[in-house]
C-alpha cells in the first residue's frame, strides 16, 4: 500500500514555494571526517558539485561542516563557521536561485549562513546542542528540520533505550511541534534521526513506522543514506551500500516521506520518478 502524498510549501524570505511531490536534498560535507569518504568535499570543488546535484534534480542542497557521526570530534563554532560560510557563498554566487540548507546545531552559525542567503536550518540537536539555536530559528523565520536524537553526537549509540520508540518519538515531536509553533515558527520538517541514538531495530521500526508521524501534518524527512542501518542488513560498506539505500528510501517514500536526504541525488531522483509514477497508478490518474 502506498501512503498518500499530501503537498507542502514554505514561506522563504517572503516567497511562498510549493512541492507537488516528494523531494530530495543532496548532501554537501564540506568536512574531512564524514563518515562516508567520497560525500567530503574540498572547499575549491564545492561548486562543481552543488552543479552537478542541482542538474540532477536535487531541491535542496545541504551545506554541514561539523560532523555528527558518532564519536566525531567538536570543532567549535569558529572552525565551522569557517567551513561552511565560504561555501555557501560560492554556491550562492553560481546558483542565486538554489535552495541552501544549513546543517548545524549552533545558533550562531545559523545566523550566519541566514546571513549568506540560506533557505532552511537542519538541526540534529532540535535546539539541545546549543542554547542559543531556536531564538535563531525564531528570529530568522526560516524553515526548521526539527530532528530527534537521544543523546548527543558522542553518547548517542551507548546503548539507546525505548519502550516504544514510535510512540516515544511521536509525543516527542508532538511536544516540540507545539513549542514551535507557541514562539511563531511554522515551517517546520520532522526527521525521526535514523541511527541518531537508535539501535538496529529501533531504525527499522521507524521505517516501517514512518507514516505514523505524517499524523502530525508536517513533511516528514528520510536521512538514511549509505547509514550503518544499511550496512549491517545488506553486509556491504559504506562505498557499496547504494543498492540497499535505494530500497530503504523506497519503503521511506512508501511510509509518507515528504524529503529524502541523500548522497547519491541521480538515484534518488529516480526512485522519487519510480515512485511518483505508481502512485498515480494506484490513484487511477493516468
Amino acid at each position: 500500500m502506498i501512503s498518500p502524498f499530501t503537498p507542502f510549501k514554505f514561506r522563504i524570505r517572503g516567497q511562498l514555494i510549493a512541492f507537488d511531490k516528494p523531494v530530495v536534498m543532496g548532501i554537501l560535507n564540506v568536512t574531512p571526517d564524514s563518515f562516508h569518504g567520497a560525500s567530503r568535499i574540498a572547499p575549491e570543488d564545492v561548486v562543481e558539485r552543488a552543479g552537478v546535484m542541482l542538474h540532477k534534480g536535487a531541491a535542496v542542497l545541504d551545506v554541514g561542516g561539523q560532523s555528527t557521526r558518532p564519536g566525531a570530534r567538536d570543532i567549535g563554532e569558529d572552525e565551522e563557521i569557517s567551513r561552511v560560510i565560504p561555501a555557501i557563498r560560492a554556491i550562492r554566487r553560481a546558483f542565486p536561485e538554489a535552495l541552501i540548507s544549513i546543517d548545524t546545531f549552533r545558533g550562531e552559525v545559523a545566523r550566519r549562513a541566514a546571513d549568506e542567503g540560506v533557505s532552511m536550518i537542519n538541526d540534529v540537536s532540535a535546539g539541545s546542542l546549543d542554547p542559543s539555536m531556536l531564538r535563531a530559528v525564531q528570529e530568522l523565520a526560516l524553515p526548521y528540520v526539527l530532528m530527534h536524537m537521544q543523546g548527543t553526537p558522542a553518547t548517542m549509540q551507548v546503548a539507546p533505550v525505548y519502550h516504544d520508540i514510535l510512540a516515544e518519538l511521536f509525543l516527542w515531536f508532538s511536544g516540540h511541534i507545539k513549542e514551535l509553533r507557541a514562539t511563531g515558527v511554522h515551517d517546520i520538517i520532522l526527521d525521526p534521526g535514523f541511527g541518531f541514538g537508535k539501535e538496529l531495530s529501533h531504525n527499522y521500526t521507524l521505517l516501517a513506522g514512518l507514516s505514523e508521524f505524517t499524523r502530525l501534518e508536517v513533511p516528514v524527512l528520510a536521512g538514511v543514506s549509505r547509514k550503518k542501518m544499511i550496512q549491517r542488513v545488506t553486509g556491504a560498506d559504506v562505498a557499496s551500500c547504494l543498492p540497499g539505500t535505494i530500497a530503504a528510501n523506497t519503503i521511506a517514500l512508501t511510509q509518507g516521506a515528504s524529503i529524502l536526504r541523500v548522497h547519491d541525488v541521480t538515484e534518488a531522483v529516480q526512485t522519487v520518478a519510480i515512485w511518483e509514477e505508481t502512485r498515480k497508478a494506484a490513484l487511477g490518474r493516468f
